[in-house]
């Protein structure tokens, strides 16, 4: 498969996993109480209005980044501490959500699918790619997000139960992104010395990269062991 056609199902996959994640923290906030979601135009799966490019190009890249924040005014909340928090954790649920939808629509390809010509070889390469970035992303920004780093939504779980006085959430919240900038650089810098020195033992320092080792491995392993009974594969059997 050429290098265009894995850009592209990455493109897809990061579509498909920031769009939802996206959409959930708008609904859930709407449906606590706050219109400011709506008002601003993000109760909508329309891609345009939740992709920061940025944040689209690092995910690509590196399996990590994030989409435009959903603006939200917590104090319109019905219950304040209550719809900030379900709000915050609406959009990892849903990735887990899709990880799990998507991790068998790979399975059934990679194990039925038959093609009888080059071009159909090539489809089902690519769908399966698609539908395994879309397992893979979904649990790496699950993990990700719940990070305690402004402006994740792990940052909105801590200020769900923090007072804004509380000196850790200032922290977290003047220094978050900076933090965030350091250790993404930092991981896409490590996955390059990697690829193409004989500094192999720098991966052992890429701190993202436990994070994606804890997505797949921990986050994951539920859905992948369960679908991988269902479909009659060795429940420690791990794609790729």
């Amino acid at each position: 498969m050429s290098i265009l056609f894995k850009y592209l199902g990455g493109i897809i996959a990061v579509l498909f996993v920031f769009i939802p994640h996206e959409f959930a923290h708008a609904l859930v906030a709407y449906k606590c109480g706050d219109v400011t979601p709506k008002v601003q135009g993000r109760l909508t799966l329309n891609p345009i209005k939740h992709v920061d490019p940025a944040g689209f190009v690092f995910c690509i890249l590196t399996g990590f980044g994030w989409a435009k924040p959903v603006p939200i005014y917590p104090y319109n909340f019905k219950n304040y501490r209550k719809g900030l928090f379900l709000t915050a954790i609406a959009g990892v649920v849903s990735n887990y959500i899709i990880a799990f939808i998507s991790y068998p629509l790979y399975l059934l390809i990679a194990c039925y699918a038959a093609p009888a010509t080059v071009a159909g070889e090539n489809a089902i390469l690519f769908f399966e790619q698609v539908f395994f970035l879309i397992y893979a992303y979904s649990l790496s920004v699950f993990v990700f997000n719940l990070l305690p780093f402004y402006p994740l939504d792990g940052f909105r779980v801590v200020e769900s139960f923090t007072r804004e006085i509380n000196p850790v959430r200032r922290f977290l919240k003047n220094y978050g992104r900076y933090i965030l900038l350091i250790l993404i650089l930092e991981s896409f810098l490590c996955g390059i010395l990697a690829d193409y020195t004989n500094l192999h033992i720098v991966k052992y320092f890429d701190i993202l990269g436990y994070v994606h080792w804890f997505a797949r491995n921990i986050i994951g392993f539920p859905i992948s062991a369960m679908w991988n009974a269902i479909f009659g594969l060795p429940i420690y059997l791990m794609p790729y």
